[in-house]
């Protein structure tokens, strides 16, 4: 089996760089919307993600079987939960995700870069992925992410030292928003082998265009396509601008 990386690389390329936050607030009927989700979008789609409210409410045999579903229809599977605890804590809750079908987690590097470093390698390992939080879409992400840091000598921002931390622990992405793509800019300029996932596509104010030529690589879309009147349509003409970037 190849890589996480190398697996979602290829469908990208094959169709989209189309990521859908299957994140709905109202939960009713959660299992079949979502695997109807999957069978009518997943042309226009790489993969699909699943907050921890999404997850929450839902059984085993229920998520085994939409992550069966997704890999049937050729998606990658992320569990957004912004994992963030002792390493044995980690190890267990990742293992368990795998176990249930995810393909990648989304994680929060305020666990340190020793626990990050041991939770991609274990990842890696099991041919699995470890995405890691940068920079937010919402607007009140910069009051944390742009915060000011003192390392020993040297001073720095919050999200710059989490980009730093991702390339040295080889994470396989990291998460800045599509609303900040001044900052994309930036992490992209620091590696341009980094894959940068941008949430906030539409609803929140982000611009595929704009996310793109900033250097994005995955853009993950949520209450866009889900609250659309017709999602199928609204999927296609974001894979359609998407496709021509």
């Amino acid at each position: 089996m190849n890589s996480f990386k190398e697996r979602i690389r290829k469908l990208a390329a094959q169709k989209s760089p189309l990521i859908l936050a299957n994140d709905y607030d109202d939960h009713k009927n959660l299992e079949s919307r979502t695997i109807q989700n999957i069978k009518t979008l997943h042309p226009y789609l790489c993969a699909i993600k699943f907050n921890f409210h999404v997850l929450l409410p839902l059984g085993e045999k229920q998520i085994l079987k939409i992550t069966k579903t997704a890999h049937e229809y050729g998606l990658q599977t992320i569990a957004d939960i912004k994992l963030n605890d002792i390493g044995n804590t980690n190890f267990v809750a990742a293992q368990t995700l795998w176990n249930l079908g995810f393909d990648g987690i989304i994680v929060n590097p305020m666990m340190g870069p020793a626990s990050l470093e041991k939770l991609v390698s274990l990842s890696h390992k099991n041919k699995k992925g470890v995405i890691s939080l940068c920079h937010m879409s919402a607007p009140e992400a910069r009051v944390t992410y742009e915060l000011g840091v003192k390392m020993g000598s040297k001073s720095t921002q919050i999200y710059k030292l989490f980009l730093e931390w991702a390339i040295k622990m080889s994470t396989d992405g990291i998460i800045v928003g599509a609303t900040f793509p001044d900052i994309i800019q930036y992490c992209k300029s620091k590696s341009r082998t980094l894959n940068v996932y941008s949430p906030g596509i539409g609803t929140q104010g982000g611009d595929i265009n704009s996310t793109l030529s900033a250097g994005s690589d995955y853009l993950i879309v949520g209450r866009t396509i889900l609250s659309a009147k017709n999602p199928k349509r609204v999927a296609q003409e974001l894979f359609e601008s998407a496709r021509k970037h």
